[in-house]
C-alpha cells in the first residue's frame, strides 16, 4: 500500500468521479485508476461500485476512508513539523474552539501569539465540542478548545483543564432586571422569564436548560437558533434575557446589563484537548503554552 494510492483513493471517495479526482490531485486520469485497481489487489477487496455515472463506496471503501484521511492528515503534519524552523519563523496551527470562547477568551491570547510568531497562520474553526472533538479524532485540528465533560468521552484524546469561568445573565437596559430587580438572580428565578436561546448542539443550551429542568421548570423560549453574535443582538433588542460566559458579557460593549447568578451560581468548565497518539506541531506546542499560562 502506497501513500500516494491512499490520497487517489480519498479524492475519488470525495469527489464521486474518477476524472474529478485526477484533476485534484493532478495525474492523469488513466494513472489515477490504474493505482486505485492496484490498491485493491493489494487489499483484496473492491473500494468502489463503478456504475455509469455514479461511483460509490463498498463497504470496504467506508471502512478505509476514515484511516486513510488519519493517515494523510499525519503525514501533512509531520511534514510541516520538519519544515518548520526552530525559531518558529513559518508554519501553521489549526485551533477549534467554540463561539463563545472566540469572542471571549481568544482575542488576547491569539493577539499576543501573533505578535510573538507573525509568520505563524492560525486557521480557526468554531464549533460545539461534539464536532470539535470529531475533528481532532479525523486529523483536521491540532489543538481544541471544549467544555467539560466531553460529549463523548474519547481515550484518543489528551485534556488539560484551562479554566473554569462563571456564567452570567445578560438583558437590555430597557426591559425590567430579571430576578424582580435583584444584584443577583438565581436559576429558580429564570421561570416566566423569555429566554433567547443558542441553537441545539451549543454547549451554552445544554447546560442552561438542564440547569432549569434540575429547578424543576421548563425554560421559556422567545428566540431560538442563534449563534453567539446573534443573541447578544436579540438581548439588546429586548427580546428576552441570555445566559452566557462572563468573560463574553465583559467584551460584549454597550447595551446589555449583566447580572450574576446568585451562589452556587453555574459554571462551566474549559479544557485544552488535542489526539494523544501524536504531538501537536511546534507552532501548535507554543499556543498551548501561552493559552495554558494566561
Amino acid at each position: 500500500m502506497q501513500f500516494q494510492q491512499l490520497q487517489y483513493f480519498v479524492a475519488v471517495a470525495e469527489t464521486r468521479h474518477f476524472t474529478r479526482a485526477a484533476d485534484l490531485v493532478h495525474v492523469a486520469q488513466p494513472s489515477l485508476s490504474q493505482q486505485i485497481k492496484a490498491l485493491e489487489r493489494e487489499l483484496g477487496a473492491d473500494l468502489f461500485l463503478r456504475a455509469r455515472g455514479n461511483i460509490t463506496l463498498t463497504d470496504a471503501g467506508e471502512a478505509l476512508l476514515p484511516l486513510a484521511r488519519r493517515i494523510l492528515a499525519d503525514a501533512d503534519t509531520a511534514r510541516l513539523e520538519v519544515q518548520e524552523l526552530v525559531q518558529l519563523h513559518r508554519g501553521r496551527v489549526r485551533l477549534g474552539a467554540t463561539p463563545s470562547l472566540c469572542t471571549g477568551l481568544l482575542p488576547d491570547v491569539l493577539r499576543a501569539f501573533h505578535d510573538r510568531y507573525p509568520g505563524i497562520r492560525l486557521l480557526i474553526e468554531e464549533g460545539g465540542s461534539h464536532d470539535l472533538v470529531r475533528q481532532l479524532a479525523r486529523g483536521a485540528l491540532d489543538l481544541a478548545l471544549v467544555v467539560l465533560p466531553l460529549p463523548t468521552p474519547s481515550p484518543a484524546l489528551t485534556t488539560v483543564e484551562l479554566l473554569r469561568e462563571d456564567l452570567v445573565v445578560v438583558s437590555s437596559p430597557e426591559a425590567d432586571r430579571p430576578g424582580g430587580g435583584r444584584r443577583t438572580v438565581r436559576v429558580a428565578d429564570l421561570e416566566g422569564e423569555r429566554l433567547v436561546m443558542f441553537r441545539h448542539g451549543y454547549d451554552l443550551r445544554e447546560l442552561t436548560v438542564a440547569a432549569c429542568r434540575a429547578e424543576g421548570f421548563e425554560p421559556d423560549f422567545a428566540v431560538e437558533g442563534g449563534e453567539m453574535d446573534a443573541v447578544l443582538g436579540f438581548v439588546r433588542a429586548g427580546l428576552g434575557v441570555a445566559v452566557v460566559p462572563r468573560m463574553v458579557a465583559a467584551r460584549s460593549g454597550r447595551g446589555l446589563r449583566v447580572t450574576p447568578l446568585a451562589r452556587p451560581g453555574l459554571h462551566r468548565t474549559i479544557a485544552l484537548a488535542h489526539r494523544s497518539d501524536v504531538a501537536p506541531p511546534r507552532a501548535a506546542r507554543e499556543l498551548q503554552r501561552m493559552l495554558l499560562e494566561r
